[in-house]
């Protein structure tokens, strides 16, 4: 997994690298962005939390299975990488509006 990600890291950060943006833009036009973006903030705002919410609840399942697997290695590490992707989820949820925010601003 390591491996892939470190692959893709060069073609995330690419267009950052290379992007010619152009021209900034005049107070109308962004202006006019806020106000389409603004509706489609609330959507994902409404997502980012209700997924923060589900994940929270898995998180809280991964613990107990790990605290009640005992002596079971399989239980222990199914619950370790749940934990591991959940985390790794809320991670792009909270960062991704930020490294938009950066490569457009």
């Amino acid at each position: 997994m390591k491996k892939a990600l470190i692959a893709l890291l060069p073609l995330l950060l690419l267009p950052a690298v290379l992007g010619d943006f152009g021209d900034p833009l005049d107070p109308e036009t962004i202006e006019t962005f806020d106000q389409i973006l603004e509706p489609v903030m609330k959507v994902y705002d409404f997502v980012k939390y209700a997924a923060t919410v589900v994940a929270v609840v898995f998180l809280v399942f991964a613990g107990v299975t790990f605290i009640t697997s005992g002596s079971d290695q399989g239980k222990r590490n199914q619950a370790k990488m749940m934990a591991t992707y959940i985390i790794i989820g809320l991670i792009v949820i909270w960062v991704a509006p930020l490294v938009v925010q950066y490569l457009v601003g």
